[in-house]
């Protein structure tokens, strides 16, 4: 089974790629290696899930929100590589949440991401090291961005 047909048997969609925001890469490739840059919550047509969790979000929403950049980040692979079946693991994720000061939940909210790539990669290759930090404030309002590394086979 290929990495699109696992993603449309767990009765996912992948968005449009969202489009570069400034003066950037969306994606390096270093040999073996794809450095992703950070992505939002991007739902398609200009829209992306905005606010600030535990305020206007709760970590539920929160959560969902980070699963929803883990599909935005698919889109843009799979538009720089043709194939999702390319990749072989996540090696780094880096997940940034937009939250009040009290907001203690962050690893909570990454895992949105985090279990996706686990669906659907495995826990093996779906899951590698990571960090997961609140900041105060996200462009544009984003309630999550995330980073990667991935490995290519």
């Amino acid at each position: 089974m290929t990495i699109e047909e696992k993603i449309a048997e767990l009765g996912l969609a992948l968005p449009p790629a969202p489009p570069r925001g400034g003066a950037y890469k969306p994606v390096v490739f270093d040999g073996k290696h794809c450095y992703v840059s950070g992505h939002g919550p991007w739902l398609g047509d200009g829209k992306s899930i905005t606010g600030k969790v535990g305020r206007d979000l709760d970590e539920l929403q929160a959560k969902l929100a980070a699963r929803q950049v883990g599909l935005a980040i698919l889109s843009t692979l799979k538009l720089h590589l043709g194939s999702l079946d390319k990749i072989k693991r996540v090696i780094k994720t880096l997940g940034m949440v937009n939250a009040i000061p009290e907001f203690e939940k962050h690893p909570f909210v990454i895992n949105g991401c985090s279990e996706l790539f686990a669906e659907i990669f495995g826990q093996e290759m779906g899951m590698g090291a990571r960090s997961a930090v609140g900041m105060g404030s996200l462009p544009g309002n984003i309630a999550v961005e995330i980073e990667m590394i991935v490995e290519l086979h």
